[in-house]
């Protein structure tokens, strides 16, 4: 009797573990659902604000998401790592002349100009509620009108940058292309059925040119071999470049550059400004560049992949490596990688 109910015991608790983590059993799966609905709940608070104020939620979507992307690399700023990661500073929220920086009653920071709005009726305006956050941004960018000129100068106003107001409006692009922003899917950039190698090469040295490191990794292909977009974005750059050869530039929502070098063509119909996802052709492999346009055969031919990170202020070259290595494993399960 007593194994009986131990067993049973036992059993439960394998249930509930397993419900837990997910059916296959790897933490990682409940990782990702939680991450998913996070992504749907936050959509579905901007789209909330969209029908209150009229700001279209993509804006909202990518003001916040530009702000998840340099608060994760800077240290000058504070880490929102709640629902919204809008950042108000204090002073803006309460009004520039309030004597309490920390103000919530919202009839006193109406009174002094600040941004801050009660959302919920709570009473409060509380610049650590999420729909505080997003109503008081959303009220302010309305407060310059609807249209997208109107949103790029309420944009500048508030950040006071042109290359803050650009990546947003990419991200604005990104986002209304594909209606959601369950966007993080990523893609192994050679696709499945042709053979490639590669290894470990970012850092190494490089002279031509003059003494510098490699910023990427070398994936030598056949001359030819379709290239693919690692991820959704937007293609930033094209064209020829006197170390890369033919290359491609895109941006995706997490303000990563993947650029794309060597190539011995663009794949047809491809423009600057066009959106594109994981897995679509963007080009082939070549042997292009060290040296004027056109310039090719210097080297064999391979893809050179590079990712930049762009903290808002400068952009620097990591290792990509590692993600190489995962998005392969990634793309192989779901039937995009090498057999």
């Amino acid at each position: 009797m007593r194994c009986a109910i131990l067993s049973n015991l036992l059993l439960a608790l394998t249930l509930t573990f397993a419900a837990t983590i997910g059916v296959s059993g790897d933490p990682t799966v409940a990782a990702a659902r939680e991450a998913a609905n996070d992504l749907r709940e936050r959509q579905a608070l901007f789209q909330r604000m969209e029908a209150v104020t009229g700001v279209p939620w993509e804006y909202l979507a990518a003001a916040d998401q530009w702000e998840r992307s340099v608060q994760a690399v800077r240290r000058d700023l504070p880490k929102r790592d709640g629902l919204v990661a809008l950042y108000i500073p204090p002073h803006v929220w309460a009004g520039p002349l309030n004597p309490n920086p920390s103000d919530t009653d919202p009839r006193t920071v109406a009174f002094f100009g600040g941004m801050g709005r009660d959302a919920n009726g709570d009473g409060r305006a509380d610049p650590n509620d999420p729909e505080d956050v997003a109503y008081a941004f959303a009220r302010y960018l309305a407060s310059y009108g609807l249209s997208d000129d109107d949103m790029r100068i309420a944009l500048w106003e508030h950040y006071g940058s042109d290359r803050t107001v650009r990546r947003i409006e990419q991200f604005v692009r990104i986002i209304r292309a594909f209606g959601t922003l369950d966007l993080d899917e990523k893609a192994f950039p050679i696709p499945r059925g042709h053979h490639y190698t590669y290894t470990s090469t970012w850092g190494s040295a490089r002279g031509w040119g003059g003494a510098r490191i490699h910023e990427g990794t070398d994936i030598y292909a056949a001359y030819g071999t379709p290239v693919v977009s690692t991820c959704y974005g937007i293609v930033e750059v094209m064209g020829w470049n006197p170390y890369g050869g033919w290359r491609i530039g895109i941006r995706d929502l997490n303000n990563t550059y993947h650029y794309f070098a060597h190539l011995s063509a663009f794949q047809k119909g491809l423009r600057v400004g066009d959106i594109v996802k994981p897995g679509q052709r963007i080009g082939y492999v070549g042997s292009s560049g060290y040296g004027k346009p056109g310039t090719s055969g210097k080297f064999p031919p391979h893809l050179h992949f590079g990712l930049y990170k762009d903290n808002g202020r400068t952009e620097w070259s990591f290792d990509p490596y590692p993600h190489l290595k995962r998005w392969e494993r990634e793309s192989r399960a779901k039937g995009k990688g090498r057999r």
